[in-house]
């Protein structure tokens, strides 16, 4: 424990710094404002395609075996998104940031549905075959070949592999940890063991093996939590709306007596924005490596970036909604006195009895446990950018496996504030190249829209109404008429 305080007191104040720096001056407001721009520039695509978001996803990947299937990269996303962000992070944003902190996280979520397109749709139009011939992508990819900056690229993967291959694992841990010493009592380093040695085999399994688990694990627990969700909502239905109203009064500090009308809405617009970007990933770059790895059906990046985009209205719009309405109609938040997981498991007593925290730690532990196998994924296709060998790739497993056992045991505050300077650090990156790109991104979208109209139920990317892409695109990918990638099916 002396080492785990010791590694707590040196990165206090450098993440105190960069947070400082991110955080109060930059990102609370290049956030939303990246994503207005692209939800005016591209018609509110996040309003007008919906329903092609979710026709992408029930279709496999026909006879291309080279990516996974759209419902496979969706379920691998959501493995990193839904997890601590909607259980412990909604908890932490309504303790520190009032109830006003949910109204900006739907603001982020609404907006950033449209940056999430961007991203992945520029991720898929950018990817290329590995050495086995799977597809391969995301953010260093598109800052390579699209803006010619392969130095960018290697920064990104780099903020990227400290980011997900080890900081955010350690958080989701925590969580876990967090949750169930509240239930059972459980020592830290019992939990410790247990997540490393069941994380190890999916993590050494690779990418596919983390898809195949996220397509399993992950409609089952977001169903089965959001059934709880729905039956509390209906059972206190008439208070619905008095929390709807309190939520949306504290955004603006109406409800803050001490502070100020400023000072209320300053702190729930913070929190708001930094819980809901952990929460939706939208802009930061992570989901675009999972969706360079699919198959899209339609043959087309758009309907790539229409998937991801549904994964930023699942996880705010839906579970994150529903663990806020959950804690405020129980009154938790003014009388339980906790925090993180606590909070949400002491809301969870209030409406369920004895067994609520329960539930809470086991759907925190899959949440999180899968979030830590998508995790790995992410990290893994940085690392794959940056040429790293089987070596490197041995390095980022046993780290990111040590990272679990060291979140068990750390402190609450230190884990959440090191996983904002990693996601604010690869957030500024990205959306600095997102926005560079987005003249490719509109030209993309268009070219969509218009196939569509013409009454293409099933557009393909033809290369060939891209020449000035050159070779930035592997052309081979995106041709008119259907190939097949050189790849054997995976089992």
């Amino acid at each position: 424990m002396d080492l785990v305080q010791l590694i707590e007191n040196v990165l206090s104040p450098v993440v105190g710094g960069i947070n400082g720096v991110l955080w109060n001056y930059l990102l609370v407001g290049v956030l939303p404002l990246v994503g207005i721009w692209f939800s005016v520039r591209l018609g509110f695509i996040q309003f007008r395609r919906f329903p092609k978001m979710i026709s992408g996803l029930v279709r496999g990947t026909g006879d291309d075996h080279a990516g996974i299937s759209p419902l496979q990269s969706l379920c691998t996303s959501l493995a990193s998104r839904v997890g601590t962000g909607n259980l412990v992070g909604v908890a932490i944003a309504l303790t520190v940031g009032g109830p006003g902190a949910m109204f900006w996280m739907w603001v982020v979520a609404f907006f950033g549905m449209a940056t999430a397109y961007v991203e992945s749709a520029l991720a898929q139009l950018y990817k290329r075959r590995d050495v086995v011939g799977h597809y391969r992508g995301g953010p260093a990819l598109y800052m390579a070949h699209g803006l010619g900056k392969p130095w960018l690229g290697a920064i990104f993967s780099v903020c990227l592999i400290l980011a997900f291959g080890f900081v955010f694992s350690a958080v989701q841990a925590n969580s876990i940890s967090e949750a169930v010493t509240g239930a059972w009592g459980i020592h830290p380093g019992w939990t410790a063991a247990v997540l490393v040695a069941l994380a190890a085999p999916v993590i050494f399994g690779g990418l596919r093996r983390v898809a195949k688990m996220s397509e399993l694990i992950i409609p089952a627990m977001a169903l089965a939590y959001l059934a709880l969700a729905a039956w509390v909502i209906v059972s206190n239905i008439t208070e619905v709306p008095a929390m709807l109203s309190l939520i949306v009064r504290s955004a603006f500090g109406l409800d803050q007596a001490a502070g100020g009308v400023l000072g209320g809405l300053a702190v729930a617009l913070l929190n708001g924005v930094k819980r809901g970007l952990f929460s939706n990933e939208a802009g930061m770059g992570s989901a675009p490596n999972i969706a360079a790895s699919a198959t899209p059906v339609p043959h087309h990046p758009a309907s790539q970036g229409l998937v991801q985009s549904f994964g930023v209205f699942v996880d705010t719009l839906v579970i994150c909604t529903a663990t806020a309405l959950m804690i405020l109609m129980s009154g938790a938040l003014d009388t339980a006195g906790g925090d993180g997981a606590v909070l949400t498991q002491q809301a969870m007593a209030v409406h369920f009895g004895d067994w609520g925290p329960t539930f809470i730690a086991v759907v925190l532990f899959f949440f999180a446990g899968t979030s830590i196998f998508g995790n790995y994924a992410y990290a893994e296709s940085a690392v794959m950018y940056l040429r790293g060998g089987r070596v490197s790739i041995l390095l980022l497993r046993l780290g990111s496996l040590a990272m679990v056992a060291w979140g068990a045991f750390a402190k609450l505050d230190i884990v959440w504030e090191t996983a904002d300077a990693a996601m604010g650090m690869m957030a500024t990156v990205n959306l600095i190249a997102v926005v560079l790109l987005s003249g490719v991104a509109i030209k993309l979208t268009r070219d969509y829209d218009r196939k569509i109209r013409a009454g293409d139920a099933s557009p393909r990317l033809d290369a060939a109404d891209f020449p000035e892409l050159g070779d930035a695109i592997d052309r081979s990918i995106w041709t008119a008429e259907k190939t097949v990638a050189p790849v054997s099916k995976q089992d």
